[in-house]
């Protein structure tokens, strides 16, 4: 009985609201245009870019900044950013150049052309305000000489040259991977700036036989100030432009730049390479909704109502730009999202009045038939609206915890908020004149007065056509004039009787079990998306570095700094031993290993603390080629006693070329050693920061949208008309969810931000299609489950047809934008509206006529009326036979 009272007391609300519409039409229609032009102009003043990375797509709560924090109270990590070797997240200002031989050449054999090339960019010069600074000016010094921090495969390049120059074949210079001993003694680590190694074989010492690449990073300071910081930007900008000079003069060498903005300006050239598609999208749908809304009756027909129901989205859109502008918001390119999210589900409400529209009755004055249309259609769109406003409410809450996600759904809230209100106010005002003009048979393209039959006898063939109103085919007072639009009549008179036909279910059954089967497959093969080349322009100079970095370069793990944050007795037998199995399977860069080593050689004897750090102070760090490992201890005298506080040391594990993964679970096995051991110690690489639990805080959005949907059907359960259309709909929605995610895995879509995003839009699109279509199957009265679920499509049907065909047909223009962010946008987006196609139009007409709800009582009640009726009507012939007579 609650149901019954809530559903027609909203139904009651909604008629009331459609009457108030169609009785102001000209101020809804005019208040929602004001406030677009309002907070249009300031999407136009206030639009500003997101430049930070970082804050965007990194975990914004995790160990990884901790770490960081920590590592940089100890050792400063701007001195570190040469030792902290990372891939693509560098911090700070740098830039790097990878030179690529021929196939078949040796890199090392023209080291004298790259150290022209090396040349070239430390005497460029950068002019700011008359002065003119090269790198010299800006690079970060060593602590020891305050010289330039220059990469070790310069000095081995300078040694190869003065080899080459001496001619003398004793003089040649031996290099070694990954470890190589420089002219100075010191043992370097070149295993990222040496890539595609081939080493001599069986060579003991790991010789270079020869290689294909080399990788030189030129690293600049960073003070925090401003002017610092824009010098540092117009030097990687003429560093770029260097190199580009330097490929067309070296033919011979392929060369690869990158800088500290290439991946934020490649991440944002996705949106300036996606501008002309975005607008050729809108016009297919413009196209779409305007075709798929027209008759051959130009009196019925609404061409004009399906191009207005889109701009009514658009408008809207542009309307909740320019109020995320006002509060401050930055644009990222993950935000070209929203118009395809927001369109999908405006124009699903927009194609319902309009079916609302054709099953109301034409002998009704235009202002009632909207209401009509309201009360109709507006209970289960409310519903839906309010279902995306759950789910990415969820989404942007605080247990989000990557930005760009969080402002992604804020977004997306707004926008569904103003769609609804648009649709309701200048759509519905859109929908009061177009049926005030049907009224008055005016022609829904011309807006003339429709000539009267025999008129149009008089005239040709083509005039006839231009202006016919359907009297030919039915009469004006037929119950529903509206039969003959060519969605539903495919779908009345050969859709229906097909996918219900007894021989097709079980074609049905086994296609849903192979998609059933395929996603499950997709779903145990789930990979996380922590790469951010994912974000990016495809075809970017970013893009192209990250490839050959992993292709020649991915042969060692990045450098991760070990930090031992607390005094430790390194003189101790039992403490060396430890620090050897935490170490053990790595590539280390330690001053431990070295210092050993030195006592050993030197036969010395250090098992106390006073011997120990003495020898260490007094002769191991003042060697030459010892002196740098200075950096890596600090040093406290507490009266005459010297102690060390805290150190650090360098790991490289050897890995294949998926790195990022492997780099994870690096800092999965090494974390929890962390907690476990005596020695108190943490793990660093700037690279963690963008991959620490990264799946974990990618899932959660959707994880919390679907629970928060979920927990809002079963509240509902006992609110709305029917249970079991909450039950099938949690099913439906299941299916198509866990079918989405399943197939764009192998697809080869990663969990990254944008496909998180798609999940999450899935679930409320899956939603919005198949509930109208559920709660009518369970509230038919007819006779049979397959005369219901017929009924259900012929009512629902086209407004599902029209919305997700102009939603699939405006992605296209997608496949064309040369980027991984729109590739998996694409991606997503077809495969959500594919598979919810699939299971409104196939695979729920076929299995809702299998099992409950039971349409029995409908059919006995049905019976009891009749006997009732003719029972009644004996009795009265019985009582008055002359009645009989006279009929």
């Amino acid at each position: 009985m609650l149901r019954q009272v809530i559903h027609r007391g909203l139904q009651s609300l909604f008629y009331k609201l459609g009457l108030f519409v169609s009785r102001h039409p000209v101020f809804f229609l005019t208040v929602p245009a004001v406030l677009t032009i309002i907070f249009g102009f300031s999407l136009l003043n206030r639009f500003q870019p997101d430049t930070d990375l970082e804050s965007l797509v990194a975990p914004s709560h995790s160990l990884a900044k901790i770490e960081r924090s920590l590592a940089s109270s100890l050792f400063s990590l701007d001195q570190s950013k040469s030792q902290l070797y990372s891939d693509l997240h560098t911090p700070g200002r740098y830039g790097r150049v990878i030179l690529l031989s021929k196939p078949g050449g040796n890199i090392l054999h023209q080291a004298d052309v790259i150290l022209q090339i090396h040349r070239a960019v430390l005497e460029m010069k950068v002019n700011y305000k008359g002065y003119n600074y090269t790198f010299s000016h800006l690079c970060v010094l060593r602590n020891q000489d305050k010289k330039c921090v220059l990469d070790d495969i310069i000095s081995v390049l300078e040694d190869l040259r003065q080899a080459a120059l001496s001619n003398k074949t004793t003089a040649r210079v031996q290099v070694s991977y990954p470890n190589t001993k420089l002219k100075d003694g010191r043992s370097s680590f070149i295993g990222h700036q040496l890539g595609g190694v081939m080493e001599v074989p069986n060579s003991k010492d790991q010789r270079v036989k020869s290689a294909r690449a080399i990788q030189i990073t030129y690293y600049l300071q960073t003070y925090g100030s401003v002017t610092q910081d824009l010098i540092g930007e117009k030097w990687e900008s003429e560093f770029c432009k260097l190199m580009h000079k330097m490929q067309l003069d070296h033919q011979d060498l392929q060369l690869y730049t990158l800088a500290s903005f290439s991946l934020w300006k490649d991440f944002h050239q996705t949106s300036l390479l996606a501008r002309g598609k975005i607008l050729v999208s809108l016009m297919l749908i413009l196209l779409t909704a305007t075709l798929s809304s027209s008759m051959k009756d130009c009196l019925r027909s609404k061409p004009f109502l399906g191009l207005l129901g889109v701009l009514t989205i658009c408008i809207s859109s542009v309307t909740a730009a320019g109020i995320f502008f006002i509060t401050d918001g930055k644009y990222n390119s993950t935000l070209l999202g929203i118009p395809f999210f927001a369109m999908g589900h405006g124009t699903k409400g927009v194609f319902e009045l309009l079916s609302g529209w054709r099953r109301t009755r034409e002998n009704l004055p235009f202002k009632d038939r909207v209401a009509d249309a309201y009360s109709d259609v507006m209970v289960s769109y409310t519903m839906t609206s309010s279902l995306y406003f759950i789910a990415f409410g969820m989404g942007a809450s605080p247990f989000t915890n990557i930005e760009a996600v969080k402002v992604f759904c804020q977004n997306m809230c707004v926008s569904i908020l103003l769609n609804y209100f648009y649709i309701f106010s200048f759509f519905g005002s859109c929908l009061v004149f177009a049926g005030q003009l049907e009224q008055n048979r005016y022609h829904s393209i011309f807006c003339c007065k429709i000539p009267s039959a025999e008129y149009l006898d008089r005239k040709p063939v083509w005039f006839q056509t231009m202006m016919n109103d359907g009297h030919h085919h039915t009469s004006h007072h037929e119950t529903n004039p509206y039969q003959h639009h060519f969605i539903q009549h495919f779908l009345r008179e050969h859709y229906n009787e097909w996918i219900t036909n007894i021989y097709v279910k079980p074609f049905v059954v086994i296609l849903y079990l192979i998609y059933a089967s395929f996603s499950f497959m997709g779903c145990l093969q789930i990979n996380d998306g922590a790469n951010i080349i994912n974000l990016l322009a495809s075809e970017s100079p970013s893009v192209s570095y990250a490839l050959i970095q992993q292709k020649y370069f991915s042969n060692y793990s990045p450098v991760i700094g070990f930090y031992i944050y607390e005094p430790l007795e390194y003189w101790n037998g039992t403490v060396q031993e430890d620090l050897k199995t935490l170490s053990q399977g790595f590539n280390t860069v330690s001053w431990i290993e070295q210092y050993y080593q030195y006592l050993r050689v030197g036969n010395i004897s250090a098992t106390n603390k006073s011997d120990f750090i003495s020898i260490l102070q007094s002769s191991f760090l003042k060697r030459p080629e010892f002196q740098h490992f200075k950096n890596d201890i600090i040093f406290s005298k507490a009266g005459d006693e010297n102690n060390i506080i805290a150190s650090r040391l360098y790991l490289v594990a050897r890995t294949s070329e998926n790195t990022q993964r492997e780099a994870v679970e690096l800092l999965e096995k090494l974390r929890p050693l962390s907690l476990i051991q005596s020695i108190k110690f943490i793990v660093f690489n700037p690279t963690f920061v963008f991959m620490d639990h990264y799946g974990l805080s990618v899932t959660m959005p959707v994880l919390i949208s679907g629970f928060g949907i979920l927990l809002v059907l079963i509240l509902t359960f006992f609110l709305v008309i029917h249970p079991l259309g909450n039950f099938w709909l949690i099913l439906s929605v299941t299916s198509i969810e866990l079918g989405v995610l399943g197939l764009m895995t192998l697809w080869n879509v990663d969990m990254d931000c944008i496909s998180i995003l798609c999940l999450i839009y899935t679930l409320n699109f899956a939603i919005d299609h198949c509930a109208p279509l559920l709660y009518t199957f369970v509230l038919a009265t007819e006779h049979t489950r397959t005369q219901c679920i017929k009924n259900s499509l012929q009512e629902h049907g086209t407004a599902i047809l029209q919305n997700v065909s102009s939603f699939l047909i405006g992605l296209v223009p997608l496949l064309f934008v040369p980027s991984n962010l729109t590739f998996t946008l694409f991606k997503c987006l077809l495969l959500a509206g594919s598979c919810t196609l699939l299971h409104c139009f196939v695979i729920l007409p076929v299995f809702l006529t299998f099992f409950p709800p039971s349409k029995k009582h409908h059919k006995k009640k049905k019976r009891a009326k009749r006997k009732e009726r003719e029972e009644i009507e004996c009795i009265e012939i019985q009582e008055n036979p002359d009645h009989v007579t006279a009929v």
